[in-house]
């Protein structure tokens, strides 16, 4: 029984290491960009250094993605990459996921204008729809 349960955690063990997922080298505080020409490998394409968190990568990603649209593109989704984890930017929000193809967190969403926010921090009227402009703050005395 033993050597059985060995066995099934050593295939296991193969069958990721064999995985067909591409592998990176990332640099720490460095945004990229998923290029995947066709028919090539994806590869990786420096956006900005020194960026803080994950967050604001996306919205280096966004920014780049509402200028290909302006200037006629039709692709609605960009990829990039930051500290090993991926970035997926689309019309619905900003997804994280830890491989190109695997699943993908649903991190930032839209607000009723069009802003990416957390999604906790979006107000959102009694049928669910998000407001675009938040109350103002609590007064403080």
């Amino acid at each position: 029984m033993r050597v059985l349960a060995l066995s099934i955690i050593a295939a296991a063990a193969v069958l990721a290491a064999c995985s067909n997922q591409p592998k990176f080298e990332f640099e720490p505080g460095v945004c990229y960009f998923v290029a995947t020409p066709d028919g090539q490998p994806p590869r990786l394409q420096k956006m900005g250094e020194n960026v803080a968190q994950i967050e604001l990568c996306a919205g280096q990603l966004e920014e780049m993605r509402l200028r290909f649209l302006r200037m006629g593109g039709s692709n609605q989704e960009v990829a990039g990459a930051y500290q090993g984890r991926f970035i997926f930017v689309d019309r619905e929000g900003v997804k994280f996921g830890k491989t190109l193809t695997g699943s993908r967190f649903f991190a930032m969403a839209r607000t009723g204008d069009g802003r990416l926010a957390i999604p906790g921090a979006i107000q959102r009227d009694e049928t669910g729809r998000p407001i675009a402009i938040a109350a103002p703050p609590p007064e403080t005395k």
